[in-house]
């Protein structure tokens, strides 16, 4: 390129195989006048030292989306932008060594099959089919997917650039931008080239990106939450017995997946590739004595094979080829963490037009998808698939450099992981803890983390095994079983309080506060002193998000939201935000509790001074106190029952908590609400309630009001599917399931044909039955049709049924 342009659409800063994607995208969108900058040579960063191996397994539903995207993208790029690909699709075989880890492969299948893809399950003598130079006399079995394999980094990311160039859009190379500021609504990047201006900015500086994102502070940014580890792979010299299969075969060997063992083992050319993803990890960057440099291009660290012993050796007894190969390499390069390990795609937090695609820990397998989702986010405002658990909104200000650094240690030591349904991680815990925290210890909680809070997701008595180790399991029945249905008794029969720390809560002020909120919501908003559920929609009618909503004028409503949403929500009101009205964050200073079952109005009445409890279900009161603290009672139980939430300043819930308790009041905690809030139908944010689905889709139809005077986003849209009917809708099902609940994604059947996927499920305790909340073929729709509904690779039979499952007439709730 000749000249550096002076304007570009979207500038985007970072020239590896995310970046080139994120340009070649946008190129394909019509977006052809966009920039990226690169101060190297492209890939001079993580790209140009990676494995390039490209799976598409993943646990992750929306990462699943991006990998097979990938695969599916780069199976035809080469002829596509005429530039040659190195890309052997030879498969893999991930081994299990364990009943656990055959469940979860199992799952994976039943999710591959609904994206369109065909894992296969193999016994231990099938794997040394597909690769015999295998020990397979301690595993279980393992997964086969046909479609893995690697890449040549450096090539993927030059045919993706050659492709933005044809059309259209522009890479300038040895081009860093050196300062970010705003002037009159666009951004203007400064290089040692000139400056550029433009409309949209993208920060996909992989593991500069933090030091890139300081640049973003002045205009609302954050630090963004990331750490960088040391992860090395090893060469090995040929092996003729390598060579030799591949020969006669005309391939390479799958890929092994040793996840039990936490390494991969890769052919390369006739050797092998080794990487280990080790427990006693090493960062590096994380403190003074160990700077990040300015400039670590094309750099590599010193190598450090003693902390890998103990996986070359389990290697070499899996494949004992290996030890016959000569090690001749060692790659050790930085790869960035997130604290979950998955990337950030998606608006830059309190950024206005700028954006992230960035902090990618397997960045060649998921490049070709997050320049898809990062193209649509910038030209559309909204993407195809929710990709929520990629969103950089999901860490919010707790998320400092400290927990940073342990969390990407703890992900990068366990990578391969099963994701247990009751599992907690155990690093950088108690970043926010309630005034509660005590008593609730006191108690017997047992935590989990929402948004950095702690919240009881259970009560433990004498003698119960809280261990970590009791949690790594896909069963029902753990030892938090027996207890949690005691919780759900006490709600049932008596009362329960349950401590929701962390809602998410705006306050909006000022002229027009109500007609604004009114203007975004597909939803009719209560009168004041009511509350209602408001949702949001995009303009496809799909789910943004849902709130509540207690209006208390024209001038000044109040907005609930789930804990995680407090960055997402709050930009969704913030970057719509009219002059004269104010929004106020006050997640921090207010606490909840949930006072709720048959005897609630008993419970609360002796304590309370101000509010009538015999006002209606669904109704506010402002002005009164529980146990002589100040607070607010709505009228609304999650649980389903005869109960009130009361909001109170964080200083007020210990004496209202020690009054209750008093009281003899049972708390109850996470894991007793989200049985209860099922048989109730009642929705889960970014569970049932995501943009995979539209709101007419997911059986809100009570909730949408298509004649309100605003025109609202998703309206055109909703009467759209109004007039023409959706081809799915949420359904109730009742699972004849045995000690296994149905998973988030479990796909359902009828005469061999994938009809559905569950959203949520789990077990109903006052109902005494498995229960899941379904998305169905709208024609199966009917209550009474039986349906097969996979859950972990055996098909069970589950029945259509309205909901709600418990108590279908609310009675109890407006008692």
């Amino acid at each position: 390129m000749s000249a550096l342009p002076s304007t570009a659409r979207v500038v985007i800063i970072g020239g590896g195989a995310v970046g080139a994607s994120c340009l070649y995208h946008l190129a394909k969108a019509g977006w052809t006048d966009c920039l990226l900058l690169e101060k190297n040579e492209l890939t001079a960063g993580s790209t140009w030292h990676a494995a390039g191996n490209v799976p598409t397994f993943s646990p992750s539903w929306g990462v699943m989306n991006i990998q097979r995207y990938s695969t599916e993208l780069y199976r035809g790029l080469a002829q596509e932008v005429d530039y040659p690909l190195n890309y052997h699709v030879s498969g893999s075989l991930r081994l299990a060594h364990t009943k656990e880890r055959m469940q979860e492969f199992k799952r994976a299948c039943g999710m591959a099959k609904a994206q369109g893809m065909a894992y296969d399950l193999l016994s231990p003598e099938e794997l040394k089919d597909h690769y015999p130079f295998l020990e397979t006399h301690d595993l279980a079995g393992g997964l086969y997917d046909q479609f893995d394999g690697d890449i040549d980094p450096a090539q993927l990311t030059q045919a993706l650039a050659k492709g933005a160039r044809n059309l259209g859009a522009k890479v300038a190379r040895f081009c860093p931008a050196t300062g970010i500021t705003r002037d009159k609504g666009e951004w203007v990047i400064e290089t040692p080239k000139g400056t550029v201006r433009a409309e949209f900015v993208v920060n996909a500086a992989g593991y500069y990106a933090q030091r890139l994102g300081e640049m973003f502070k002045p205009f609302g940014g954050r630090t963004v939450p990331m750490m960088v580890m040391s992860h090395q792979y090893m060469l090995f010299e040929e092996v003729p017995e390598v060579k030799a299969w591949t020969e006669e075969h005309g391939g390479k060997l799958p890929i092994v997946r040793d996840v039990d063992s936490s390494y991969y083992l890769r052919q390369e050319i006739n050797g092998f590739n080794l990487g280990p993803y080790e427990l006693n990890c090493k960062g590096h960057w994380m403190d003074p004595s160990d700077p990040m440099p300015d400039d670590f291009s094309f750099q590599l660290y010193p190598d450090d094979l003693e902390r890998l012993e103990w996986y070359i050796e389990d290697a070499m007894a899996r494949v004992p080829l290996l030890g016959e190969a000569g090690l001749f390499k060692v790659i050790n390069g930085p790869i960035p963490y997130t604290p979950d390990g998955l990337p950030l795609i998606g608006p830059m937090p309190g950024v206005p037009n700028a954006f992230e695609a960035c902090v990618f820990t397997f960045g060649i397998a998921q490049a070709g998808g997050a320049g898809k989702v990062l193209a649509e986010w910038i030209t559309q405002g909204e993407t195809e698939w929710d990709m929520w658990s990629c969103d950089p909104r999901r860490f919010t200000g707790y998320a400092d450099q400290a927990y940073c650094d342990a969390k990407g240690m703890e992900v990068y030591g366990h990578e391969y992981a099963m994701d247990f349904p009751h599992h907690v991680w155990p690093a950088a815990r108690d970043k926010r803890q309630s005034s509660l925290h005590t008593r609730l210890q006191e108690a017997g909680a047992v935590f989990g983390v929402f948004n950095g809070w702690e919240r009881a997701n259970w009560f433990a008595k004498a003698g119960d095994d809280t261990s970590e180790a009791a949690t790594l399991t896909w069963e029902r029945n753990g030892p938090w079983h027996a207890r949690v249905a005691e919780e759900v008794a006490a709600v049932r029969d008596a009362c329960g309080m349950l401590p929701i720390t962390g809602f998410t809560r705006f306050k909006l002020t000022g002229s027009g506060a109500r007609a604004f909120v009114d203007g975004l919501t597909v939803s009719r908003l209560p009168k004041p002193g009511r509350v209602g559920l408001a949702y949001f929609a995009d303009t496809r009618g799909r789910i943004v998000t849902e709130m509540t909503v207690v209006v208390r004028s024209e001038e000044e409503v109040d907005l609930i939201t789930a804990a995680a949403a407090q960055w997402h929500d709050g930009a969704l009101l913030a970057n719509n935000l009219p002059d004269g009205i104010t929004m106020t964050d006050l997640s921090d200073q207010m606490d909840c509790l949930l006072v709720t079952g048959p005897k609630a109005r008993e419970v609360l009445a002796p304590l309370t001074e101000g509010h009538d409890l015999c006002r209606s279900w669904l109704s506010a009161s402002f002005d009164g106190t529980v146990a002589g603290q100040p607070c607010s009672l709505l009228r609304v139980s999650f649980a389903g029952e005869l109960g009130w939430e009361v909001h109170c300043p964080s200083a007020s819930a210990p004496a209202i908590w020690d009054a209750l308790s008093e009281a003899g009041v049972r708390p109850f905690g996470m894991f007793a609400l989200d049985s209860m809030r099922i048989e109730k139908g009642y929705r889960g944010w970014k569970q049932d309630l995501s943009t995979d689905y539209t709101l007419f889709e997911a059986g809100l139809e009570q909730f949408v009001d298509l004649d309100k005077n605003t025109d609202f986003p998703g309206r055109d849209a909703l009467l759209e599917e109004r007039a023409t009917g959706s081809t799915k809708h949420a359904v109730g099902l009742v699972i004849d399931a045995n000690g296994l609940d149905a998973p988030y994604m479990a796909s359902l059947w009828k005469d061999g044909e994938l009809v559905g996927e569950t959203t949520s499920g789990g077990w109903g305790h006052r109902v005494g039955a498995s229960l899941a909340i379904g998305m169905l073929r709208a024609d199966l729709t009917t209550p009474g049709t039986v349906v097969d509904i996979d859950i972990f690779g055996d098909l069970h039979q589950a029945t259509v049924r309205e909901m709600p499952f418990w108590d279908p007439k609310n009675e109890r709730l407006r008692a």
